[in-house]
């Protein structure tokens, strides 16, 4: 007569689908202690202890026989019939109520299928009722767990199979996060697929949680799989597949993208071969709509489509699809249960309004591993008249500036955790903070975190990309001892970059500004940052970096036209300072000293270590003849490069054409610059 479901959030439905839940959280903890002992009777005397144990016996027993009345009240409907009451015990009438717990109890290996009800924790919103209460709920947790595990390691034993082997772990593992069996068992399974980077994936993911959940590390056992699956010992040739993938399973796009398989492309092959070493997982779930008429309803839907697929694009995320994660927008929404379900790290989540002839869309992205705390939020107020156009705008600007931020919360993980066992994903994102706060000491503690990670894994794209960066950071910054050395390191390690990875985009953007800025071979560059902008047209990195190039060949308004882009795409850029430079640089090239100045303020501000600025910006001063203004920004120069002169400042000037040379020039002898 009753369906109740005790399992993540508490839910009570009649047949007639009544919600009979109750509303006071003690009535519900009366109810599910009678679930769960249900078919044994409940004695008064128990429950009044379990709910009410710091208040003397007769004043427990007062108020047990109050939340009885209330549950009654509740249960109106259908009370007299599924519950049994006297002086001594209450209960539950056997058969008249359905109850998720007991399913699972009674799977079999036969009848494994209960299995999937384990989607969250037990009465997961019921935690603080009562010390007493907390007590007896971890152990009936501990409980259902253990039966839940048992099963499942069961029936992960008897798959022999590596397509049934990767389901029946990952069943595992969702009720276990822990689990170094399933763990070794999902690695065992990609690597006799083909699939070596997913199960070097696998292990990484294993190493996380066991780092997270039990501040250990990995088995001995697990480390000597991982041993031999990197040396290709396990992998075996891959074949071609096109049978649908088990619910749930994420696998890695082509171009080193996560995705579902409907987002995958093409190249198979290359994709298992570069494989990511790391990264998040994140998932978009369908709007809510509030207010919206019919012709919007798509909108839900199609919108999470789009942000998953341009965050798809970005080379070390994993994409869980949002038609994957659809149950969840039409139920509960519940984080937890996605989390479990799902392994996701991070969940954008929102909702779209009809606000008059606008639509308000609101957004925000929970970091599912830190209690689903907000890390960013965005609103973007848009008239309706073009929803594909508007569709594309909010992806785009929405992918573009939750990257950096995912980013950065993964490396202030990665930092918290102490440093032996760091993978080279873990060293990269070591390293990439440290780069961009230009203190010499971490700067160079981040060159060799960098250097680290190629040793450790000398195929990572990534890794020899951000490293080609830091050697080009560490000639701007006038920090090379031998510069020309310098930047015949920095062409090695951009051009092995984006021939370990030609579909990386990020990896491109960076060996077209090597190419431009250190080789002065501009339009090779610029070359690069097309392709870059053709593989991922949110990056707002390729945006800036193809906007400097411009401005280096003297294309002033097509340089300005893309930093406009840059900037709408991501505003509040944590690279701001670097990027931002570059309107110093076209303002200054276009005689607007006024913009130049007032950017190159805010540019000292975010980052007042970073040479380049001060440069262009005391060019800037120079030309408008700010005295005192000129003699603050000289002092700051000279202190980050104290044999900073106008030679030096011409040998290394990236300008393609020679008045641009010398107007800047110019700016800097009139500030009091040294020949």
């Amino acid at each position: 007569m009753v369906r109740l479901r005790l399992i993540g959030q508490m839910e009570a439905w009649t047949l007639t689908s009544e919600s009979i839940l109750p509303t006071g959280r003690k009535t519900r903890a009366l109810l599910a202690v009678l679930a769960l002992s249900s078919p044994r009777p409940a004695l008064r005397g128990r429950l009044a202890e379990l709910l009410w144990s710091r208040r003397p016996e007769e004043q427990a027993r007062a108020s047990l026989r109050q939340e009885i009345h209330r549950l009654l009240e509740a249960l109106a409907p259908v009370g007299a019939q599924i519950l049994s009451i006297n002086r001594d015990h209450l209960a539950l009438r056997p058969g008249a109520v359905w109850i998720d717990v007991e399913e699972v109890l009674r799977a079999t290996p036969a009848k494994p299928a209960a299995l999937s009800l384990l989607d969250g924790e037990l009465l997961e919103d019921l935690n603080g009722i009562d010390p007493s209460f907390d007590g007896w709920l971890a152990g009936e947790r501990e409980r259902l767990r253990d039966r839940g595990r048992t099963l499942a390691e069961n029936l992960l034993r008897e798959k022999t199979d590596p397509e049934a082997m990767i389901p029946a772990a990952q069943q595992l593992l969702a009720i276990d996060r822990s689990h170094e069996g399933a763990w070794r068992a999902l690695m065992r399974a990609y690597a006799a697929r083909g699939e070596r980077g997913m199960a070097i994936q696998a292990y990484e993911r294993c190493r996380a949680v066991l780092a997270d959940q039990l501040d250990a590390q990995p088995s001995e056992e697990t480390q000597r799989l991982i041993a031999e699956i990197r040396a290709a010992g396990l992998a075996a040739a891959p074949s071609p597949r096109t049978e649908p993938r088990p619910e749930g399973r994420t696998e890695p796009r082509p171009e080193l993208r996560a995705a579902r398989p409907e987002l995958r492309a093409d190249s198979r092959a290359e994709s298992r071969a570069q494989a990511p070493r790391g990264g998040a997982r994140v998932g978009v779930l369908p709007l809510q709509l509030v207010g919206t008429t019919e012709t919007e309803a798509h909108l839900s839907t199609g919108l999470a489509d789009e942000i998953t697929a341009a965050l798809a694009r970005f080379r070390w995320m994993f994409l869980v699809s949002s038609s994957s994660l659809a149950r969840y927008a039409t139920q509960t929404r519940d984080e937890t249960a996605i989390r479990r379900a799902f392994g996701i790290d991070f969940l954008l989540d929102g909702s779209i309004q009809r606000v008059g002839p606008r639509l308000r869309i609101s957004l925000r992205l929970l970091d599912l591993r830190a209690g689903n705390q907000v890390v960013w939020s965005r609103r973007f107020d848009r008239e309706s008249n073009d929803l594909l156009t508007l569709q594309d705008d909010v992806a785009a600007e929405v992918v573009a500036q939750i990257d950096p931020e995912i980013l950065l919360i993964e490396a202030q993980r990665v930092a918290s955790r102490p440093p032996p066992d760091a993978t080279a994903y873990d060293l990269v994102l070591r390293a990439m903070p440290l780069i961009g706060r230009l203190e010499r000491p971490l700067f160079m503690e981040a060159g060799e975190l960098l250097r680290q990670a190629i040793t450790q894994e000398p195929d990572y794209a990534a890794a020899h990309a951000w490293y080609a960066f830091w050697h080009v950071l560490f000639f701007g910054q006038g920090w090379a001892r031998d510069p020309q050395a310098g930047i015949a390191e920095a062409g090695r390690l951009a051009e092995r970059a984006i021939m370990l990875d030609p579909q990386d985009a990020k990896a491109l953007s960076i060996a077209g500004h090597v190419r431009a800025f250190l080789h002065h071979r501009w339009r090779e560059g610029l070359s690069l940052q097309e392709r870059a902008l053709t593989l991922n047209p949110n990056l707002a990195m390729a945006w800036a970096l193809s906007g400097v190039a411009f401005a280096y060949i003297g294309d002033l308004d097509e340089a300005e036209r893309r930093m406009l882009r840059y900037k709408k795409l991501s505003p509040l850029d944590p690279h701001a300072f670097f990027y931002d430079t570059i309107s110093i640089i076209i303002a200054l090239l276009k005689r607007d000293y006024e913009t130049a100045v007032a950017v190159g303020r805010a540019v000292g501000e975010l980052n007042p270590a970073f040479s380049s600025a001060c440069r262009f910006y005391l060019s800037a001063l120079g030309h408008l003849g700010r005295t005192q203004e000129i003699e603050v920004v000289r002092k700051r120069l000279l202190a980050l490069e104290p044999d900073f002169t106008i030679r030096r400042f011409l040998e290394t000037s990236p300008f393609e054409r020679s008045q641009d040379r010398e107007h800047l020039a110019l700016g800097l002898t009139l500030a009091g610059v040294s020949p």
